[in-house]
């Protein structure tokens, strides 16, 4: 056998590597509300599909899930009130002394900053506070 006329052949692919294909985690919610947007009159399921960047087969298995009841939000968990006691400086803890005046201050430590409220103290400021606090 002659080694002369062998032709050589290297096979080289045109397309570079691609990179793997990271997987997306779309929240209970995100899913819950794709799922919701085609149940809407009219609504095709591609088309939504599509507009979120998800494949409709994937979206039909969530449509599944959801009428099993599945596909339930996350309980978050709601910052609960805590227990207030107004009381005059100078009151020993656990002792409760009606206050001579509703005035003072509250004062509210937070991740971002701290949060001060001085003079009368109104109770209908103190709910509204606590309500935006909670948000």
């Amino acid at each position: 056998m002659d080694s002369s006329n062998a032709a050589a052949v290297d096979a080289v692919s045109s397309r570079k590597a691609l990179p793997p294909v990271k997987r997306l985690h779309r929240s209970p919610e995100l899913k819950r509300q794709i799922v919701e947007e085609t149940l809407a009159p009219g609504a095709s399921v591609a088309r939504v599909a599509r507009a979120h960047g998800v494949n409709a087969n994937q979206v039909f298995a969530w449509r599944r899930q959801y009428q099993q009841g599945l596909l339930k939000a996350a309980k978050r968990l709601t910052p609960g009130l805590l227990a207030v006691r107004i009381a005059e400086p100078g009151t020993p803890a656990g002792e409760t002394k009606t206050p001579r005046a509703l005035s003072g201050m509250i004062q509210v430590e937070l991740p971002k900053g701290k949060l001060r409220l001085a003079g009368p103290v109104d109770p209908e400021v103190v709910r509204v506070v606590l309500e935006a606090l909670r948000r």
